[in-house]
């Protein structure tokens, strides 16, 4: 009589790997709500002027990124299979918008240890804070300012737009491009009436 089938080095080995996997896993979800979290209150503090907090909270989230990210090595699936990688999408736009709101020269991917497709997503969405504030800008009267901001936002959409890669690769990047892209259209619209009431404003001062 054949001896019963024996499975039990499998189930070992297979689970070994598993939990491993698992570990990894319930890692970074745990840390992707304070980095989802910390982030958009960096991008917050970016807007009312507190570059110290701001920077406290992107450091604590490149940390938090950093922890997850030595338990995903040999399991990259997890990485790139949604909530992480839209985890590390807020860090990349906080770092760029804080980039971007004080004109220095952006952090490339490698600065940052993220990968080009969050980098680039992240980039997409600063386009939102930087339409933010040129709103802001325009309500101080601060139109050269507005010009400026209005000119980083065209630069970003045009180098998201040369990417043409599928979406399969990208994340769906297309779609933030687009969202770009709109916001980019109604901020000309704003930009454009205001530089023409001012331009009205002066031509009736002046006749007066």
């Amino acid at each position: 009589m054949a001896a019963p089938l024996d499975l039990s080095s499998i189930e070992s080995a297979v689970r070994s790997e598993l939990d491993t996997k698992y570990a990894a896993r319930e890692l970074s979800l745990r840390n992707s709500r304070p980095i989802i979290r910390n982030s958009a209150n960096a991008i917050r503090a970016l807007h009312r002027g507190e570059r110290d907090l701001a920077r406290t909270l992107m450091d604590e989230v490149k940390n938090l990124i950093a922890e997850a990210e030595a338990g995903l090595d040999g399991h990259w699936d997890i990485y790139h299979a949604g909530f992480f990688y839209d985890a590390v999408k807020e860090y990349a736009e906080a770092e760029l918008t804080a980039a971007l709101l004080d004109h220095e020269p952006l952090p490339s991917p490698a600065d940052l240890g993220i990968h080009a497709v969050p980098y680039l997503k992240g980039l997409g969405e600063a386009v939102g804070e930087q339409r933010r504030r040129l709103l802001d800008q325009l309500r101080r009267g601060d139109l050269d300012g507005a010009e400026r901001t209005f000119e980083d936002m065209e630069v970003v959409h045009d180098l998201l737009t040369s990417l043409d890669y599928p979406d399969g690769m990208t994340s769906g990047l297309r779609r933030t491009t687009d969202v770009a892209r709109s916001l980019i259209e109604r901020s000309r619209a704003d930009l454009t009436s205001t530089i023409v009431q001012e331009r009205l404003r002066r031509q009736l001062e002046g006749e007066s």
